[in-house]
């Protein structure tokens, strides 16, 4: 299995150490590389040649979203995923528009922040489900109807919940045993029966009936 190559920079030895752990112990990833200030960071990635970039915004000598302007000019293929305690929304607009493929809170360096890696390997953009909200109660400022969710078969419920996740139609295929053609039309009827007509709609109904954080 090719394991995803991160770098990690952040000022705290002792986080960086717990996340070198937490990673290192996963089969699919490896640490190779770390960064304790922003102006280490981009000699980091130009000797270690990671995929992944895991960047704190607070850190002494150049703050990371400065780093992050930079990085995205100098090495675009690179994918940084913001691991921040900032929980505004302008800190996450700024760290989207400058390039992140990613925006988690500290508080969810765990399991949250090995699905956050998969997801951008996937090419996915990762936000944090409280994240998700900041944003889409600025998008959507008059909530959708709530059906009850009980108009939906069990099914239904299973295919949208994956889809507000992220995962593409054959990811949901493969983890429910399903054909692509049928999940699409779980999809389908089940966004019909929600009066919903797109994956943000969807996202924020998702949060407002917590199948996000089971």
């Amino acid at each position: 299995m090719t394991r995803t190559r991160i770098v990690l920079a952040d000022d705290h030895a002792v986080l960086r150490s717990g996340l070198k752990m937490l990673l290192n112990a996963q089969e699919d990833m490896m640490v190779v590389g770390e960064a304790t200030n922003g102006q280490e960071v981009l000699s980091a990635v130009r000797e270690h040649s990671p995929d992944v970039l895991i960047l704190d915004i607070a850190m002494p000598k150049m703050d990371g979203l400065h780093v992050l302007y930079q990085l995205k000019r100098a090495f675009p293929n690179v994918r940084v995923l913001v691991l921040t305690m900032h929980e505004e929304e302008g800190y996450l607009r700024r760290a989207l528009e400058a390039g992140a493929a990613g925006y988690c809170p500290k508080s969810a360096a765990d399991a949250e922040l090995i699905s956050a890696i998969r997801a951008v390997m996937r090419g996915n953009v990762y936000i944090h489900p409280s994240h998700t909200k900041i944003l889409l109660d600025k998008m959507l400022p008059t909530p959708p109807p709530r059906p009850a969710p009980a108009d939906l078969s069990e099914r239904e419920r299973a295919v949208l919940k994956l889809v507000a996740l992220g995962h593409t139609n054959q990811e949901i295929a493969e983890q429910l045993a399903l054909s692509i053609k049928t999940v699409e039309s779980y999809r389908a009827r089940g966004m019909e029966k929600l009066g919903l007509t797109s994956r943000a709609a969807l996202v924020r109904y998702a949060i407002q009936e917590g199948w996000l954080v089971e």
